[in-house]
């Protein structure tokens, strides 16, 4: 899983994805909580380790830390979360037009 700094227009956004552990009761209402938060471009459940995955995207480390320790955190039924900054990312989009360059 990855997370990345990238510009968005004139905006350098700050990628995360966040793995969060729920209670069982929360399993039903969770993700559509979490992807009402502000920031939370994306939220799954998944299976696993971990019942959730929100994928995060904020202008800076500052709002990173708000989103993740105060409004995903502060969820009822959030048991603990991991978070992931990460610094570069690959899609398939972006080795695309890395190897159209010059055609």
């Amino acid at each position: 899983m990855l997370a990345r700094t990238y510009d968005c227009g004139q905006m350098t956004m700050t990628n995360a994805v966040v793995l969060i552990e729920a209670e069982r009761d929360a399993l039903s209402t969770l993700g559509g909580a979490l992807a009402d938060i502000e920031g939370v471009a994306e939220a799954y459940s998944v299976t696993g380790d971990w019942d959730f995955v929100a994928i995060v995207r904020v202008p800076d480390h500052e709002q990173l830390a708000d989103v993740v320790t105060a409004e995903i955190g502060g969820l009822s039924g959030v048991l603990r979360t991991q978070t992931m900054v990460a610094f570069a990312a690959f899609s398939r989009h972006d080795l695309e037009a890395l190897f159209s360059i010059g055609e």
